[in-house]
Order: C-alpha cells, then structure tokens, then sequence
C-alpha cells in the first residue's frame, strides 16, 4: 500500500477505533448499571401487587424514639412503645433528597411533597432489626417526587428496635429513648 493510500484510510481505521472504544464503554457502562429494586426473596405479605413500578429508591437513617409507658391491659407492667421516627432519605448516590418523621409517620421529598400512609403488613427482618413493612399510600400533598406514589415498602433494616440495654420500670415510665436505624423505602407508583 502507497502512502497517499494508506493517508486515505487512516480516517476509517480512527473512526473504526472510535467506534469499538464507544462500544466497549457502552458495555462496561451496562454492567455497572443500576438494577431496578426486585422484590424476590422479600415475604409475600410485603410484596407490592402487580400492576406498579418502582418510582423512587431512598436510605433512611436515623432515630426511632421510643417512650416507657404502661403496657396495654396489663397494669402495674410497662414496656417501651414506638413514638416516631425522625430520619434523612437519601438517594442511592448519598444526596438528601427528604426526611421521614412521625407521628404521624410522613414522608417528605426536599421539593416539598409529603404524604402519610396506612400500614398494611409487616413481617420479621431478622433478630434486632424493625421488621419489613408495607404501606398503602394516602394521596400526597404538594406536587413532587411522592406525587401519585401507591405503595412504600421498608427493607434493609438495620436495628431500631426498642432498647434493651435501658430498664423500663415504673420508676422510669415517661423516659425516652432514642435508637439508631438504617432502611431502604421504596416508594411505588401504577403503571
């Protein structure tokens, strides 16, 4: 091959190049993707019914407040009684992207959306742990991110469960404790 011959086909050699780094990164980009939240391997109670997708993946991490009162039909006993959560959601990447507090339990995007919701079936998560949680969703206020949302779902759990390091006695009925959380909600909108 002359050199004006081989001048004349370097630019389809470079675009050839071009083209195979491109695809070779669309493939690594492809591997590394996020995958879309599966709800295999959760407890049937807590999976969402057919017909929605996930809309919006968020870590809460936080305190869950519990109070030592008098247990329910048992006088003279105390016990200590979930009060509310206060916790930041961030988006998988780590950004803020709202808060989840209660009473009543509320979720609320950072643009100003929030909403509440009804439970609907919980299920055990592992020992220490809150359990697996599913609620119906109540119409949100404001326009935003929890706008149409039908369903959230609690898992990844990690800890707060009601402290059993403290003793709830009569002697120490109205103290407060609050417990360190971690969990995954995943919020769910119809098709």
């Amino acid at each position: 091959m002359t050199t004006s011959t081989a001048l004349r086909f370097a630019p389809l050699a470079l675009v050839g190049a071009a083209a195979a780094l491109l695809s070779a990164c669309g493939a690594m980009s492809h591997s590394t993707a996020h995958h879309s939240f599966s709800q295999q391997g959760l407890p049937a109670s807590i999976q969402v019914p057919a017909g929605h997708k996930v809309a919006w993946e968020t870590v809460g991490s936080g305190d869950i407040t519990y109070e030592c009162r008098d247990k329910a039909n048992a006088p003279g006993q105390t016990e200590w009684v979930f009060v509310g959560p206060d916790a930041v959601l961030k988006s998988r990447d780590g950004k803020q992207v709202g808060r989840y507090y209660g009473p009543p339990a509320t979720w609320e995007a950072a643009d100003g959306s929030k909403l509440t919701a009804t439970q609907l079936a919980v299920a055990p998560s592992g020992a220490g742990h809150l359990p697996y949680q599913l609620v119906k969703a109540n119409p949100a206020m404001g326009q935003g991110d929890l706008t149409g949302v039908s369903y959230i779902q609690r898992v990844a759990l990690q800890g707060g469960v009601a402290p059993s390091d403290k003793p709830c006695t009569s002697a120490t009925k109205g103290q407060k404790a609050m417990v360190k959380y971690q969990a995954d909600y995943i919020f769910w909108k119809p098709m």
